[in-house]
C-alpha cells in the first residue's frame, strides 16, 4: 500500500531511527566542508551514486586505494570543519574515543620504528591524519545520502534516508597497543567484558565460553550486511602468525536466528545489567539522539534474546574474543593477535547496517533517483486535457478534479 505525501505510513523496524536534529547538523557541516574544498578535492570526496560499490567497503585495515579526502590534505580551517562533522556523528565520549584511536597511530609508529625497523616509512604508514572523509549521493534537504570516516582502526559509517532516518553502523574501532599510556580508546570496554566473565559461576562460564580458541578477527568479518550465518576468516589480513582451523571456525560461527553463548535469562540481575550496560557502552559512542532510542530497545528486550559469548583465554593478556547479541544488535570484540595487545571492536545493527532495510523501504516508495525532488519542478497536469501525474502516489477520487 502507498500513502499520500505527509500521511506517514508504517515505521520501519523496531527502532524508529529518527534523528532530525543530528541529521541537520551533519547536513550543514557537510555543506560547509564541501564548499570549502578546491574542485579536485571536492570531486575526490563526493560520489554522486549512492549505490557505488565503495560505500559498502567499510574495512579499516590500511589500504593503498582509499577513496575520499584525507585529513592531511586539508588546511587548518578545513580540518576544524572535518572534526565538526566527525563530532556530529558521535557522542562526546565516542568522539574522544575516535580521537584516541587516531592519536594512537603516533604510538604505533614509534613502536614499529624501534621494533620492526620501518624507519622513515612508518611516518606515512602510521599517520594520525591518515583518515579519509567520503560522501555518497546528494547531501541535501529531504534527500538520501551517506558519509564515512575511515582509516586504520577507525570506520564510521552514516546513512541518511530522506532527512528523516539515520543509521550509524557498522561502527568499528581498534587499538594497538591496548592501553598506550593515557591513550586507552577501548580499555574500558575490555575491563567491563572481563569483569562480566569473571563474575560468572564456573558452570555459567562454561556456557558462555563457546570455544577455547579466539578468532583472528570479527566472526562476521566486514560483510556489508550480516547474513543468516557467518564464519570467521582463518587469518587477520596482513598479519602473520595467528591462524585458526575450520573446526575453530565452526565452533565460533554466528547464527543470527540462534546465536551461541550464555542467555541473559541465566544471568543474575547484576550480571544482566552489566551485559546490557556493556552493549550500550558501544552503542552510545553514536550520537545521543539515536542512542536514546537504542537504549529503550535494549532495556525492553527479553533477557532470553540476549547472548553473551566468549572465546579463547579468560585473562587480559591472552588471545580472547567476546560478543553480545540481541535480535537486532551485535557487538564483537577480538583481541587475539599479539595476545591481548591488538583489539578490534565493532557494533552492528543486524537489520540496518549501512541503512539496508531503511533504504529498501525508501526506494520501494520513492525510487532511488530523487524523484521526490523532481516532483517539485513538474506540473501535475500541464493542460486540462493531460492525464494527472501522481508519480505512484495513491490519490483518492475526492482529490481528483474532473
Amino acid at each position: 500500500m502507498t500513502h499520500l505525501p505527509g500521511t506517514g505510513g508504517p515505521k520501519p523496524g523496531p527502532v524508529t531511527y529518527e534523528a532530525p536534529v543530528t541529521i541537520k547538523r551533519m547536513l550543514f557541516a557537510t555543506w560547509t566542508l564541501l564548499d570549502s574544498l578546491r574542485p579536485d578535492l571536492k570531486a575526490a570526496a563526493l560520489v554522486p551514486d549512492m549505490n557505488a560499490p565503495g560505500r559498502v567497503d567499510w574495512d579499516f585495515i590500511p589500504k593503498p586505494d582509499r577513496a575520499g579526502i584525507p585529513l592531511h590534505a586539508l588546511d587548518r580551517h578545513q580540518k576544524v570543519l572535518a572534526h565538526t562533522l566527525l563530532k556530529a556523528g558521535l557522542s562526546m565520549r565516542g568522539y574522544s574515543q575516535a580521537l584516541s584511536v587516531m592519536a594512537t597511530e603516533n604510538m604505533l609508529r614509534e613502536i614499529e620504528v624501534l621494533e620492526r625497523g620501518f624507519g622513515v616509512l612508518a611516518g606515512n604508514f602510521r599517520d594520525p591524519e591518515g583518515y579519509w572523509f567520503s560522501f555518497w549521493g546528494r547531501p541535501g534537504f529531504e534527500d538520501t545520502w551517506g558519509w564515512r570516516v575511515i582509516g586504520h582502526h577507525l570506520s564510521l559509517n552514516y546513512t541518511i534516508v530522506a532527512q528523516r532516518y539515520l543509521t550509524v553502523t557498522p561502527l568499528a574501532m581498534g587499538a594497538q597497543p591496548v592501553g598506550a599510556g593515557v591513550l586507552d580508546a577501548l580499555g574500558e570496554n575490555e575491563r567491563r567484558a572481563l569483569a562480566i566473565l569473571h563474575s560468572l559461576s564456573p558452570d555459567a562460564q562454561d556456557q558462555a565460553v563457546i570455544h577455547h580458541v579466539a578468532p583472528a578477527d570479527f566472526v562476521t568479518r566486514q560483510v556489508p550486511r550480516v547474513g543468516a550465518e557467518e564464519w570467521s576468516d582463518w587469518v587477520d589480513l596482513g598479519i602473520v602468525g595467528y591462524e585458526i582451523t575450520d573446526e575453530d571456525r565452526e565452533k565460533l560461527r554466528f547464527v543470527k536466528a540462534d546465536p551461541s553463548g550464555l542467555s541473559g535469562a541465566d544471568l543474575t540481575g547484576d550480571q544482566l545489567t552489566a551485559v546490557r550496560d556493556l552493549l550500550l557502552y558501544y552503542v552510545e559512542t553514536g550520537p545521543d539522539e539515536l542512542s536514546r532510542q537504542y537504549r529503550e530497545q535494549v532495556l525492553a528486550a527479553d533477557p532470553r534474546d540476549i547472548r553473551f559469548a566468549w572465546a579463547g583465554g579468560r585473562e587480559a593478556d591472552t588471545a580472547h574474543y567476546y560478543r553480545i547479541s540481541t535480535r537486532d544488535l551485535l557487538v564483537e570484540a577480538d583481541n587475539a593477535v599479539a595476545a591481548g595487545q591488538h583489539v578490534h571492536a565493532v557494533w552492528r545493527d543486524l537489520n540496518n547496517d549501512l541503512g539496508h532495510d531503511l533504504l529498501l523501504d525508501h526506494y520501494e516508495k520513492h525510487g532511488p533517483d530523487g524523484r521526490h525532488l523532481k516532483r517539485r519542478l513538474e506540473s501535475n497536469r500541464p493542460t486540462k486535457d493531460a492525464p494527472l501525474k501522481t508519480d505512484g502516489w495513491y490519490v483518492p477520487e475526492v482529490y481528483v478534479k474532473h
